[in-house]
């Protein structure tokens, strides 16, 4: 390599190989050259291989990933191919042979084989000697954007939400506005909630998981990628916040009358990726280890409310060139994610309008990523949101979504509430629960067709341009684009359907299932405590859409419980009756 370090030359022998500096890219030499002896780098460190244990992996798929991830794969991937040598472990003996030249270990990457870690320059130089490293970096770290104040005039039209809850079958309260910009209520009225789908979050600190939203939320794994441990609330270790707070409580919380997410039936897990108590509030290794730990586990959707450019000095940041989908590992990382079948949702960034340049934030670049910018309760783009197009020449942002002036739950105080804040943080897990809407419909979806069923049903499907993408979500519109093709007898392998229309009704409704195999059915109606008031079909049929009548005239108005029972489906859904 043609760059010498000048601070290193004391530390370098006579026998330092031309071929070693070859391993240590550019990024990370030109920070060396800025950095005392004694200093500890973050660094990666890549291996050449995954060594002589590979195999035995292969050979029992199970001890790399879940079943559910196996499953998920199973809809872009074929039968042979669903685990690789990318899904390996990292090899131990690798690892022991760089920590007992002193780097201190902080994360493990398997789809990257490499690690992350502190080392000083001579341990850098040590470790770039071994045979079994193919390349070491810096790992980069990123400025915090999010929370953009911007008063749009939510407030006022969140007043008249009482009135428009009372054709729903859920009390919304000043939640409401947002979901109206995406229309989901229609789709809770259907039945779907994310029920059977998995989400993960990575964000900053949830605090108050105690949280009164919060309290039917089913939360299935978490963990601390920042302080290493499975507590993601703040509890005096490094990365307190509520940043994540309020955006979970976006995607699914649930509290009638006060805040109800999308996608409050989903299961959750919870990754927690941002150190707040620097200028550095997310490193990329943190967010990639939890990407593949999410994965591992079987998840089918993420939402990162954060995006990334800039570094601390004297790190070099990305530039709007950068943004091509193949520069920043943290985009390479998230296109590998959704080749695995994962439906990726990142937020655009609040970089808002450029004449010259995108003012995108990685991942959001990704060409398999979900970029979502922000609007307005108006449905105007919000002055913040960052543009397209990707260096290379694509749309950017992909979709949009209410992201000014969203209700959300806070830390301040015990089930406390506000819609003081603005963002594409908010926009993101809003657009995240109403594609969890669309998995629960059809779990057979891929994530390119999920994103397309999005994208046709959007406000500007016609016309993209690089300020809103394909535009404002249309959840109903996309719901009843994917019952179109379930009305036409093209049921999806794997396709399970509940669903009544119209909601609400009077005097009598049609009940409509759909199950991709032949099975007995036992359909029955409850009131809202679950109680059963009668059983309306008990019977075998065959795989394939069928439909029933519900007469109301004896029933008194309200909300009742359809509950579905085959083999192995367990499905409800809410019908209202209005008289």
């Amino acid at each position: 390599m043609r760059i010498i370090f000048f601070s290193l030359i004391a530390f370098m022998s006579l026998s330092f190989a031309q071929s070693t500096m070859d391993k240590v890219t550019n990024q990370l030499n030109s920070v060396i050259e800025r950095t005392d002896s004694d200093e500890e780098l973050l660094v990666w460190v890549f291996f050449k291989d995954k060594g002589n244990t590979a195999q035995q992996y292969l050979e029992k798929p199970t001890s790399v990933v879940s079943e559910k991830s196996l499953k998920r794969r199973s809809k872009v991937l074929s039968e042979d191919k669903l685990i690789t040598e990318t899904d390996l472990p990292v090899n131990l003996n690798y690892i022991e042979q760089v920590q007992t030249l002193g780097l201190k270990l902080k994360q493990k990457t398997k789809w990257f084989n490499g690690i992350s870690g502190w080392a000083t320059k001579q341990q850098i130089v040590n470790i770039s000697n071994l045979q079994i490293v193919e390349e070491l970096d810096i790992v980069h770290k990123f400025k915090k954007d999010y929370i953009i104040e911007e008063d749009d005039g939510s407030h006022q039209i969140n007043q008249n939400n009482n009135n428009l809850n009372k054709v729903n079958s859920f009390n919304y309260g000043q939640s409401l506005t947002q979901l109206n910009v995406i229309n989901v209520p229609p789709v809770h009225n259907l039945g779907y909630t994310g029920e059977g789908v998995t989400i993960c979050m990575m964000d900053a600190g949830f605090d108050l998981l105690s949280h009164q939203v919060f309290s039917s939320m089913n939360i299935i794994a978490t963990w601390d990628f920042v302080n290493g441990d499975a507590n993601v609330e703040n509890h005096g270790d490094m990365g307190n916040g509520a940043h994540g707070t309020s955006t979970l409580s976006l995607i699914g919380g649930f509290y009638e009358g006060e805040l109800i997410g999308p996608a409050f039936g989903a299961d959750f897990i919870l990754a927690k990726t941002e150190n707040t108590e620097s200028e550095t509030p997310v490193e990329e290794d943190n967010w990639i280890a939890a990407l593949e730990w999410a994965d591992s586990i079987g998840v089918d959707v993420t939402s990162t409310s954060l995006s990334y450019t800039d570094f601390d000095p004297p790190f070099q940041g990305y530039t709007w060139q950068d943004m091509d989908g193949n520069t920043a590992r943290i985009t390479i990382g998230a296109d590998l994610a959704v080749k695995l079948g994962i439906f990726v949702v990142n937020s655009a960034g609040n970089y808002g309008y450029n004449p010259d340049h995108n003012t995108l934030g990685a991942p959001a670049d990704g060409d398999s990523v979900i970029a979502v910018g922000s609007v307005t309760s108006g449905g105007g783009r919000s002055s913040f949101s960052s543009v397209g197009p990707s260096a290379d020449g694509r749309i950017k942002p992909d979709l949009m979504a209410m992201g000014s002036n969203n209700y959300v739950a806070c830390n301040w105080f015990t089930n406390c509430y506000s819609n003081n804040g603005s963002g594409t943080s908010w926009s993101c897990p809003m657009l995240a629960g109403a594609a969890a809407l669309l998995l629960e419909l059809d779990p057979s979806l891929t994530p390119m067709e999920l994103r397309d069923v999005l994208r046709n049903t959007a406000s500007r499907s016609t016309n993209p341009d690089n300020l809103y993408g394909w535009g404002i979500i249309n959840t109903n519109a996309a719901v009843q684009s994917l019952l179109t093709s379930v009305d036409n007898q093209n049921v999806p392998e794997n396709f399970v359907l509940l669903r009544n229309y119209p909601n609400p009704f009077n005097p009598s409704t049609k009940i409509q299932f759909s199950i991709p195999f032949q099975s007995n059915v036992k359909i029955t109606l409850h009131d809202l405590l679950g109680r059963e008031m009668k059983e309306m079909f008990n019977s075998e049929v065959e795989a394939g859409t069928h439909e029933m009548l519900l007469d109301g005239s004896e029933l008194s108005s309200g909300v009742y419980l359809v509950r579905m029972i085959t083999e192995n489906i367990h499905k409800t859904i809410k019908i209202s009756l209005l008289k």
